[in-house]
Order: structure tokens, then sequence, then C-alpha cells
């Protein structure tokens, strides 16, 4: 089979199930280096200031109203985002934890350490960086398969749940992130809409080769990438 055509498949396993499915210091090592990576490209996103992520015009919105730090707020929404999944009957993982827990830390840490691009090129250099490092650890880390974060359980258990494409289900997603981030006072640019329609066929293309295979049966997503 052509290598461009090559299906993925995502398990929907339990958590303990998860960890017995073979692989596991290397799986442990992709959802670590994807939570960095992630943090990176939140940062990228940010100091480039072309306009932050979908999600990230959220958690600014949201922070705009709250004496906490950018990370806290992260944190606090993926715990709400968390409720989501009861209805999908989405499976978590040590992942969803370490995502939970790991990603806004991550995220302040990188805003700290990432500088400010004085000039145009590079802040385009910064957002477009942003957008594909983002996707690559994306799939990392959920191609790890120790349970998605909670942000992309939401979105793999939509996938699973209505059929439809991983890149359709996370474009959907973003948008109306951004929305319900622009009303909280959330600033957009262009960078927003490249990332809104960008991301989520680039974390399809890297979800191909990026899901590690499990020892348990495949039980939940299958889809020709």
């Amino acid at each position: 089979m052509n290598a461009q055509l090559r299906p993925f498949s995502l398990s929907n396993l339990g958590p303990v199930a998860q960890l017995r499915a073979g692989r596991l210091p290397e799986r442990l090592l992709r959802l670590l280096v994807g939570l960095w990576l992630y943090g990176v490209a939140i940062a990228l996103m940010i100091a480039g200031a072309l306009g932050a992520s979908p999600w990230d015009v959220f958690h600014l919105g949201i922070s705009r109203h709250v004496p906490v730090s950018f990370g806290v707020v992260m944190i606090l929404a993926a715990l709400g985002v968390l409720l989501a999944w009861i209805p999908l009957r989405q499976m978590p993982g040590l992942g969803t934890v370490a995502n939970t827990l790991l990603l806004g830390p991550f995220a302040d840490l990188n805003l700290a350490l990432v500088g400010t691009p004085q000039t145009l090129p590079l802040r385009g250099l910064y957002l477009f960086g942003g957008v594909v490092v983002c996707a690559f650890a994306t799939a990392l880390y959920v191609g790890a398969q120790l349970g998605p974060g909670p942000r992309d359980g939401l979105m793999t258990g939509l996938a699973r749940r209505t059929g439809w494409s991983i890149r359709r289900v996370r474009t959907i997603i973003e948008v109306s992130a951004l929305a319900i981030g622009v009303l909280l006072g959330g600033v957009v640019g262009i960078g927003t809409i490249v990332f809104a329609v960008g991301v989520g066929p680039v974390t399809q293309f890297f979800l191909r080769y990026l899901v590690v295979p499990l020892d348990a049966p495949a039980g939940g997503l299958s889809r020709e990438a």
C-alpha cells in the first residue's frame, strides 16, 4: 500500500489496558515530548503576535477575567472539557492526566523562554512553525495511545461517534473555541485563521505515521489517512 494511503487506528482502551498494550517506555517518551512540543507551539503562536490558536484565544479570553496565569487557565479549561467526555464514553488514561496537568506549565515555561520576534518575516515563521509543531505534537502524544488530552479526546471521541474524519472534527472544534474566545475578549489575527483551518489536515497527515500499534486489539477509531 502506498505510504500516503496507509490507514491508522486509534484504540479506545481503558486506563489499565493502555498501560498493558506494549512498548510502554517508547509511548511514555512520545507522550512527554509531544506535550513539551505543544507548549513550544503555543509559545511560538503567542510570541509571534499574529493571532493565537483558537483554543488559546479562548484561554487568553478567560485570563482577562481571572487573576491566574495563562497556564493555570489551561488547566482549569481542560478540567471543564473533560466533562464533555461523559456522553462520548471516551476513555481517559495516563496521557489524559499528563496533558491536563503538564501542558499549562509547559506553556508558561516556554512563553518565558521564547523570545519576541522583531520583524514581520520572523513573526510569520513563528506562526507557521507553531501550526506545524502543534500538529506534530498532537499526533505524537495522541499516537502514543496512553489516553488523549482533554481537547484531543473530544476530537477523537466525536470522530468515532460521528464517523467524520479527524480533519473535519478538529476544524469544527477549533472554530467553536475561537468563537467563544472572542466573546470573552480574546484577540484574533491572521494566525488564528491559519491555525483553525490548517492544523486539522496537518495533524491527520502526521497521525498516519505516528500512531503506535498496540498489542491489544484496536477497538475504536479507524480512519483512512
